[in-house]
C-alpha cells in the first residue's frame, strides 16, 4: 500500500513539473513606438530614454544611464546607423563595435546594448542593463 501511495505521489509531482507556462513568442512585425521616460532605481542609478520608431525605422534615439561611483553611458542616434529592422531593430556604431538592439514583447519594448564599453565612462558598462519601456504606463526601467 505504501509503495502505491509513493508511486502515485511521484507521478503527481512529475506531472506538475511538466506544466510549464512559457511567455508568448515575440511577434515578427515592424516596431512602432514613441517613448520619453526616465527612471531612478533603489541604488541611486538613473537614466533616460527618448525613442521614436515608425515602421521599424528609428527616427530618434537617445539613452543615458548614470551609476553613482561607477560612471555613465550615453547613446545618440547620430553615432549609429541602422543595420536591421526585423525581427529586431539593430543599430551599429559608426566608428566602433557597439550594437544596440530593440524589440517588443507584449507591452514592453526592450533596448539592449552589446560591446558598448567605449560609450561609457569609468566602470559604468559593467552596471548597464537593457532599458525596458512599458507601453501600459509609459515608464521605463
Amino acid at each position: 500500500m505504501m509503495h502505491k501511495l509513493l508511486l502515485l505521489l511521484l507521478t503527481a509531482l512529475l506531472g506538475a513539473c511538466a506544466i510549464i507556462e512559457r511567455p508568448p513568442p515575440i511577434p515578427v512585425r515592424a516596431l512602432d513606438v514613441k517613448a520619453n521616460c526616465s527612471y531612478r532605481d533603489e541604488t541611486g542609478g538613473s537614466g533616460t530614454l527618448k525613442l521614436d520608431v515608425a515602421a521599424a525605422r528609428v527616427r530618434a534615439f537617445e539613452a543615458s544611464a548614470n551609476f553613482p561611483q561607477h560612471g555613465s553611458c550615453r547613446f545618440a542616434l547620430k553615432d549609429f546607423r541602422q543595420t536591421k529592422e526585423l525581427p529586431a531593430i539593430e543599430l551599429t556604431q559608426l566608428n566602433g563595435s557597439c550594437i544596440v538592439r530593440m524589440w517588443e514583447q507584449g507591452t514592453r519594448v526592450t533596448v539592449a546594448f552589446q560591446q558598448c564599453e567605449k560609450m561609457c565612462t569609468g566602470s559604468a558598462y559593467e552596471q548597464l542593463l537593457p532599458l525596458i519601456y512599458d507601453r501600459r504606463d509609459g515608464t521605463c526601467a
